[in-house]
């Protein structure tokens, strides 16, 4: 089996070389997933994951623009189109200076299994531009979001391609976008995700990955035999989905420790409540300010500059900021420590050796292409209103948030369970290859 796995990752290694984000999310898969696949008939001898991890499409283009001083600037903007054998393409759009080939292609291999776990009909797909929106006026965004538009809008579609917001792309914009999509097109339609309440977007949808991130670990200590009621909760992060998972913590009666950003991270030992949070909200929604402006209100919390919050002691982690955040020291400390469960809120967090490590001390740890689906969840559900021409109340769509993440959890312990352990990962990535493989079959070799 270690031969097969090992010839399989050398294979696609030589396809994609210099690509190590990618690679790193290929190889946590067929981990898993080759073992299955070697066990069942069906799909072993068909190149199935080899296919997978083939993009359908990849799409590069030239982004110009002008900024305020009238200076012409240049980025690269992408669309990789990944599979779509359960419906079209779905999956965010990203504007960070990270962005790259490798960072894309594997958001859009991540995409398909979530996508999948979901039970929605949506392919996988994942985009961006190395554009930065940090420090640039609402005027440049604005010009660039049009630029990178005016190119995207031929690839995409409400029955094609519908993109959502990621890291760097807020309700700010997809406005903009949605706006030059509709000028191009001269039509109205869901082609995005994400959108404002009053022009075709979602109740919840802002909260809803980290809403939904909370739910799916609650289900796991559930499962337990315990629940988050007064535990411990170290979170990572200050953007979207920290702040929205902070929320349904300390609803659900968690005692929320930390908060970050990339300057460093908050500690307060008395726990952020509901005021705290909405002043961390401010702080970064609005006046778009660093974290450490949050002990100005609060001198008894500290911040601990250039460092995460995995050395603080808790019973729950929650890891929302960005991929390979948590390494086999943080995940050895929080283990000493005595965390008992780790939900990902953020894509790929976790390195493999914390994965490792996790699983080998039977840590409750949740890969984040389950416990993170919420977010891409509420985009179907967006869409489904779209197609409707209706929305559905806010208790509606968090009534079928929960429904959604309560089944992922079920499919991942029928695919996960081991003896007296649930291995979330393995549960996570067969169950989110069952159903894709299954069309693939269906359809042919295309």
């Amino acid at each position: 089996m270690d031969k097969i796995i090992k010839d399989f990752l050398a294979e696609v290694n030589e396809r994609n070389q210099n690509e190590p984000e990618f690679m790193q999310a290929v190889t946590e898969v067929a981990e898993t997933v080759i073992p299955y696949i070697v066990k069942n008939n069906v799909y072993y001898g068909q190149n199935i994951l080899l296919r997978m991890v083939e993009p359908e499409r990849v799409i590069s283009f030239r982004v110009a623009w002008i900024d305020d001083k009238e200076e012409i600037q240049v980025n690269r903007g992408y669309r990789i189109e990944m599979n779509s054998a359960i419906g079209p393409y779905k999956g965010g759009l990203r504007f960070h200076p990270s962005v790259n080939l490798s960072v894309l292609k594997f958001l859009a291999f991540e995409q398909i299994f979530k996508n999948s776990l979901t039970t929605l009909p949506m392919g996988g797909g994942k985009g961006g531009s190395d554009f930065d929106p940090k420090g640039k006026t609402d005027t440049e965004v604005m010009r660039f979001c049009q630029s990178f538009m005016t190119e995207l809008f031929r690839h995409i579609g409400p029955n094609r391609d519908i993109p959502a917001g990621d890291i760097g792309v807020g309700s700010r914009e997809i406005g903009y976008m949605f706006g030059q999509y509709k000028r191009l097109k001269n039509e109205f339609t869901g082609v995005l995700t994400g959108k404002g309440i009053s022009w075709g977007g979602s109740l919840i949808r802002p909260e809803a990955t980290g809403y939904g991130v909370v739910y799916f670990v609650q289900k796991m200590m559930e499962n337990n035999g315990t629940g988050l009621k007064s535990k411990k909760v170290v979170i990572s992060g200050s953007g979207n989905v920290a702040q929205y998972a902070a929320e349904k913590a300390i609803q659900l009666g968690g005692i929320v420790l930390t908060l970050s950003d990339s300057s460093g991270y908050i500690f307060d030992s008395e726990g952020i409540d509901e005021e705290k949070l909405k002043h961390v909200m401010t702080l970064k929604n609005i006046k778009r300010e660093r974290i450490s402006s949050y002990i100005k209100k609060y001198p008894k919390a500290k911040f601990v500059a250039g460092k995460t919050p995995w050395e603080v002691a808790c019973e729950v982690a929650l890891p929302c900021a960005t991929q390979n955040e948590l390494n086999e020291k943080d995940a050895d400390l929080l283990i000493k420590n005595g965390c008992v469960c780790v939900g990902e809120g953020a894509n790929m967090p976790s390195t493999p050796e914390a994965i490792h490590q996790f699983t080998n001390h039977k840590i409750l740890y949740a890969p984040g292409k389950a416990s993170n689906a919420g977010g891409v969840a509420v985009s179907g559900l967006e869409m489904a209103q779209n197609s409707l021409r209706y929305n559905w109340s806010r208790e509606e769509v968090d009534a079928k948030l929960q429904s959604i993440m309560a089944e992922i959890h079920q499919s991942c312990l029928y695919y996960g369970k081991e003896e007296g352990y649930v291995n979330y990962v393995k549960g996570a990535n067969i169950a989110g290859f069952v159903k894709v493989a299954d069309a693939m079959l269906a359809q042919g070799v295309v």
